[in-house]
């Protein structure tokens, strides 16, 4: 499949600079994979289409202030890092700006109390950079770091906590898991006190999930591993989900690629952890999700093609026209989907 096969158009004033005044009143489009039709509600609704039987998967992993600006020593050049994974305890896979300046050596200052060198380059352009510091590395990022937004969105929310799902637990991601931006504690309240079982997995979102596609030939394109790990309590609800026939559904598309990577083999689901770099494309058959809950994606993107996948590129792309037409919100502050 090609590249351009993803593309739509979008105008620039549907990008949400911020989030809904409140969590659950974003809009919510919803797709029926049979038969295509859709549905216009508002996101506290969606509650009305889950069944008792049916268990919603969350991913509880939380943003880390992973942006950091500091300066080159000897140049003072103005540095801009990016931390995506963590190798040990003080070194870390980076996204460096400019990296052309950056070579192996190269020592960088986050002002007195942090300071980084870089040891080697990696695949896709990325720093290993090894951090010198004094007191608890994840302190000293909560006073220096800043949220690192996607580049469309403009400034930074008054409340850093809207960047984060109400339920984000173990901090290590560069970026939020946006389709869980939607759910208050009541609305999770609500759905549990229906009998829909809500678990969670994890997985650290890095830049395999945001990193651009480049090659016109999609299958060619390789994703960045990222972490991941599911639970045995989860794990047992799915299988059990499963046994009665309910439904499994995923909020995001991080937490599809999480189950879809733990399910390929097929069989009953196991609890497991590693690194996944698991490609979802057209053609794709799933063998854990029935449904997902998704914010509205980027054109050419992999999270595009994932969706896809599911329910069809024409289909979804329609669906998107619709969207547009009706001036839903797009990306990570955007409006929802839910795919059933």
């Amino acid at each position: 499949m090609k590249l351009s096969d993803f593309d739509y158009f979008l105008p620039e004033e549907l990008i949400a600079q911020e989030p809904a005044p409140k969590r659950d009143e974003s809009r919510l489009l919803v797709l029926h994979k049979n038969g295509g039709e859709l549905e216009h509600r508002l996101f506290r609704n969606i509650v009305e289409y889950i069944e008792p039987r049916d268990v919603l998967v969350i991913n509880n992993s939380r943003v880390i202030p992973a942006r950091l600006w500091g300066e080159k020593e000897g140049t003072g050049t103005r540095i801009e890092v990016l931390l995506l994974t963590r190798r040990d305890e003080h070194t870390w896979e980076a996204l460096v700006r400019p990296g052309r300046r950056i070579p192996p050596g190269t020592r960088i200052n986050f002002g007195r109390e942090l300071s980084g060198t870089v040891e080697a380059i990696l695949d896709d352009g990325l720093r290993l950079i090894k951090f010198q510091y004094e007191d608890e590395f994840e302190r000293v990022l909560d006073r220096l770091g800043s949220m690192p937004l996607p580049p469309y969105i403009k400034k930074q929310p008054q409340d850093p906590e809207r960047y984060q799902t109400v339920y984000a637990r173990h901090p290590g991601s560069a970026a939020a898991p946006t389709a869980g931006l939607h759910f208050t504690p009541e609305l999770l309240k609500e759905i549990r006190d229906q009998g829909t079982s809500i678990v969670p997995v994890l997985l650290h979102v890095g830049l395999g999930t945001f990193r651009p596609v480049k090659v016109e030939d999609i299958t060619r394109h390789r994703m960045h591993a990222e972490y991941y790990e599911i639970p045995p309590d989860t794990a047992r609800v799915i299988n059990e989900t499963k046994a009665k026939r309910g439904r499994v559904i995923a909020v995001g598309t991080t937490t599809t690629r999480c189950l879809e990577t733990a399910g390929r083999h097929g069989g009953e689901l196991r609890p497991c952890s590693g690194w996944t770099d698991i490609f979802i494309y057209p053609g794709y058959t799933f063998r854990v999700i029935d449904g997902i809950v998704t914010n509205f994606h980027l054109p050419r993107s992999t999270l595009l093609m994932m969706i896809s996948a599911l329910v069809g590129r024409e289909r979804l792309l329609k669906a998107y026209e619709e969207a547009v037409r009706r001036r839903y919100r797009f990306f990570s502050f955007g409006d929802a989907m839910l795919i059933i």
